[in-house]
């Protein structure tokens, strides 16, 4: 199977973890937009989602899955999403879409974090995939040199703002040996909005799409 055929795989295998009547939480790249799709042949047994990025409204809303603001949401039984990369503790790099703060925001208000990737995304060690950090615009420097000093080569997602009105650095050639310890660490630093590490709240619920089928792993 192609790399495509798996993540539709892999989507569908999450409808799964649909909550009947309840609210979804829906993530925001090429992984998710197949989840959405797959999503829309049940719409009519969940009572709407909230979307981690525009892009990804868009999409629910091209489907007629209605789309809330996550003010006016008391609860999110479920969130599902990829991952650029995932290692066996099931810590992820998230962000490559460049949506990682309000994917992150969602997650956090979630009952259950499913995540979904093709079976290339399994590490084991984090940080061959370059790890975003969102930015506020005036601090890209300032926060470049702090980046620097702990380790990483940062490199500026030129000519992208975020659904924020932010920028991302990216982080290249940094092994993350302890994302936990990294996370927060990043997270301290001023001008930061938050990184593409989901560590401290990780994934419940990993499902690898593979040529022998799905694979599951859990905490």
């Amino acid at each position: 199977m192609t790399q495509d055929e798996l993540k539709k795989m892999v989507a569908e295998a999450a409808i799964e973890y649909v909550v009947p009547d309840s609210i979804i939480g829906v993530g925001t790249g090429s992984t998710a937009n197949c989840f959405i799709d797959a999503l829309a042949s049940i719409k009519h047994k969940i009572n709407g989602t909230v979307a981690s990025s525009e892009a990804s409204a868009e999409r629910l809303k091209s489907h007629g899955i209605e789309v809330f603001d996550l003010n006016s949401v008391n609860e999110i039984s479920v969130y599902i999403d990829g991952a650029d990369e995932s290692d066996n503790h099931l810590h992820l790099v998230k962000g490559g879409g460049g949506a990682l703060t309000r994917e992150k925001i969602v997650a956090a208000c979630s009952k259950k974090f499913v995540c979904i990737a093709d079976e290339s995304k399994l590490v084991d060690v984090l940080g061959e995939f370059p790890l975003p950090v969102e930015v506020i615009p005036m601090a890209r420097s300032f926060v470049a040199r702090e980046l620097v000093k702990l380790g990483g080569r940062p490199v500026y997602r030129d000519g992208f703002v975020t659904d924020n009105g932010n920028v991302i650095l990216d982080i290249h050639d940094m092994s993350i040996v302890d994302p936990r310890k990294l996370e927060k660490q990043l997270n301290d630093i001023t001008g930061v909005v938050t990184n593409g590490l989901f560590a401290i709240k990780s994934a419940d619920v990993l499902l690898l799409g593979t040529q022998d089928g799905v694979k599951k792993l859990e905490k």
